[in-house]
Protein backbone atom coordinates (compact mmCIF):
# COMPACT_ATOMS: atom_id res chain seq x y z
CA UNK A 1 0.00 0.00 0.00
CA UNK A 2 2.69 2.65 1.05
CA UNK A 3 4.85 1.89 -2.56
CA UNK A 4 1.53 2.43 -4.29
CA UNK A 5 1.40 5.58 -2.51
CA UNK A 6 4.71 6.21 -3.43
CA UNK A 7 4.33 5.86 -7.01
CA UNK A 8 0.65 8.00 -7.16
CA UNK A 9 2.80 10.68 -5.32
CA UNK A 10 6.20 10.92 -5.92
CA UNK A 11 6.72 14.08 -4.14
CA UNK A 12 8.79 13.98 -0.40
CA UNK A 13 6.82 15.18 2.36
CA UNK A 14 10.27 17.21 3.41
CA UNK A 15 9.83 19.64 -0.24
CA UNK A 16 6.12 19.93 0.75
CA UNK A 17 7.19 21.17 4.18
CA UNK A 18 9.70 23.30 2.46
CA UNK A 19 7.08 24.61 -0.10
CA UNK A 20 4.90 25.30 3.07
CA UNK A 21 7.36 27.85 5.19
CA UNK A 22 8.53 29.27 2.04
CA UNK A 23 4.75 30.10 0.67
CA UNK A 24 4.16 31.50 4.70
CA UNK A 25 7.55 33.10 4.71
CA UNK A 26 6.31 35.09 1.30
CA UNK A 27 2.64 36.12 3.05
CA UNK A 28 4.35 37.57 5.90
CA UNK A 29 6.92 39.72 4.09
CA UNK A 30 3.44 41.08 1.74
CA UNK A 31 2.40 44.37 3.04
CA UNK A 32 -1.13 43.76 1.67
CA UNK A 33 -4.47 44.20 3.01
CA UNK A 34 -6.89 41.71 2.42
CA UNK A 35 -10.49 41.90 2.59
CA UNK A 36 -12.84 39.84 3.22
CA UNK A 37 -15.75 41.58 1.60
CA UNK A 38 -16.47 43.79 -1.26
CA UNK A 39 -18.55 47.02 -1.39
CA UNK A 40 -21.75 47.15 -4.13
CA UNK A 41 -22.82 50.20 -6.10
CA UNK A 42 -19.73 52.20 -5.69
CA UNK A 43 -19.23 52.32 -1.92
CA UNK A 44 -15.39 51.82 -0.72
CA UNK A 45 -14.30 49.30 2.20
CA UNK A 46 -13.10 51.50 4.68
CA UNK A 47 -13.21 50.34 8.97
CA UNK A 48 -15.66 51.71 11.23
CA UNK A 49 -14.24 52.42 15.26
CA UNK A 50 -16.59 52.56 17.92
CA UNK A 51 -15.04 53.34 21.24
CA UNK A 52 -17.76 53.37 24.23
CA UNK A 53 -16.56 55.00 27.60
CA UNK A 54 -18.90 55.07 30.70
CA UNK A 55 -19.72 58.43 32.20
CA UNK A 56 -19.82 56.57 35.83
CA UNK A 57 -17.98 54.77 38.39
CA UNK A 58 -20.78 52.61 39.93
CA UNK A 59 -24.16 55.07 41.31
CA UNK A 60 -21.62 58.01 41.05
CA UNK A 61 -21.60 59.57 37.60
CA UNK A 62 -17.41 60.48 37.09
CA UNK A 63 -17.96 62.42 33.62
CA UNK A 64 -20.16 65.43 33.70
CA UNK A 65 -21.78 66.83 30.54
CA UNK A 66 -19.54 69.92 30.78
CA UNK A 67 -16.51 67.29 30.95
CA UNK A 68 -17.66 65.68 27.81
CA UNK A 69 -17.99 68.51 25.69
CA UNK A 70 -14.54 69.49 27.20
CA UNK A 71 -12.89 66.37 26.30
CA UNK A 72 -14.38 66.20 22.68
CA UNK A 73 -13.20 69.59 22.03
CA UNK A 74 -9.28 68.74 23.25
CA UNK A 75 -8.73 65.27 23.16
CA UNK A 76 -11.08 63.66 20.31
CA UNK A 77 -11.98 66.39 17.48
CA UNK A 78 -8.22 67.68 16.98
CA UNK A 79 -7.69 63.61 16.25
CA UNK A 80 -10.82 63.42 14.12
CA UNK A 81 -10.91 66.70 12.78
CA UNK A 82 -12.63 65.49 9.29
CA UNK A 83 -15.18 63.97 11.03
CA UNK A 84 -17.02 61.99 13.63
CA UNK A 85 -20.19 60.78 15.36
CA UNK A 86 -20.82 61.04 19.39
CA UNK A 87 -24.36 59.44 20.47
CA UNK A 88 -25.54 58.88 24.48
CA UNK A 89 -25.82 54.99 24.73
CA UNK A 90 -27.23 53.23 27.72
CA UNK A 91 -24.39 50.90 29.12
CA UNK A 92 -25.04 48.00 31.55
CA UNK A 93 -22.86 45.24 32.53
CA UNK A 94 -22.31 42.78 35.59
CA UNK A 95 -20.11 43.49 38.47
CA UNK A 96 -17.94 41.25 40.29
CA UNK A 97 -20.95 40.95 42.79
CA UNK A 98 -22.76 39.17 40.04
CA UNK A 99 -25.19 42.32 39.99
CA UNK A 100 -26.25 44.32 37.17
CA UNK A 101 -24.67 48.08 36.86
CA UNK A 102 -26.25 50.76 34.37
CA UNK A 103 -24.46 54.45 33.46
CA UNK A 104 -24.70 56.80 30.81
CA UNK A 105 -21.98 56.16 28.32
CA UNK A 106 -20.94 58.10 25.23
CA UNK A 107 -20.28 56.17 21.94
CA UNK A 108 -17.87 57.66 19.68
CA UNK A 109 -18.42 56.28 15.76
CA UNK A 110 -15.31 57.29 13.37
CA UNK A 111 -15.55 55.90 9.76
CA UNK A 112 -11.97 55.99 8.57
CA UNK A 113 -10.23 54.86 4.92
CA UNK A 114 -8.52 50.71 5.92
CA UNK A 115 -4.54 51.42 6.30
CA UNK A 116 -4.23 54.96 8.05
CA UNK A 117 -3.13 55.09 11.69
CA UNK A 118 -6.85 55.87 12.67
CA UNK A 119 -6.54 52.99 15.47
CA UNK A 120 -3.76 54.53 16.72
CA UNK A 121 -5.73 57.88 17.03
CA UNK A 122 -8.43 56.09 18.68
CA UNK A 123 -6.30 54.39 21.14
CA UNK A 124 -4.42 57.41 22.16
CA UNK A 125 -8.48 59.06 23.11
CA UNK A 126 -9.13 55.88 25.25
CA UNK A 127 -5.81 56.26 27.38
CA UNK A 128 -6.48 59.86 27.42
CA UNK A 129 -10.08 58.92 28.80
CA UNK A 130 -9.26 56.58 30.99
CA UNK A 131 -6.31 58.88 32.77
CA UNK A 132 -8.39 62.24 33.00
CA UNK A 133 -11.47 60.28 34.39
CA UNK A 134 -10.40 57.56 36.17
CA UNK A 135 -11.78 55.02 34.45
CA UNK A 136 -10.42 51.02 34.48
CA UNK A 137 -11.55 50.57 30.46
CA UNK A 138 -13.43 51.96 27.45
CA UNK A 139 -14.55 49.29 24.67
CA UNK A 140 -13.68 49.79 21.49
CA UNK A 141 -14.82 47.92 18.43
CA UNK A 142 -13.48 47.49 15.31
CA UNK A 143 -15.25 46.52 11.69
CA UNK A 144 -15.45 46.66 8.04
CA UNK A 145 -17.90 49.07 6.46
CA UNK A 146 -18.86 50.21 3.13
CA UNK A 147 -19.01 53.63 2.55
CA UNK A 148 -20.21 55.63 0.45
CA UNK A 149 -20.62 59.13 0.34
CA UNK A 150 -23.54 60.08 -2.39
Amino acid sequence: MAETFRQAFPIRLSFLIALGVVILALAACADVEVSTSECEDGGELWNEYRLFMGRGDGDMEMVSDADWEAFLADIITPRFPDGLSVMDVAGQGRTDDGSIEQERTKMLLVLAPQGGDALDRMNEISAAYKQRFSQNSTLRVVTEACVAFK
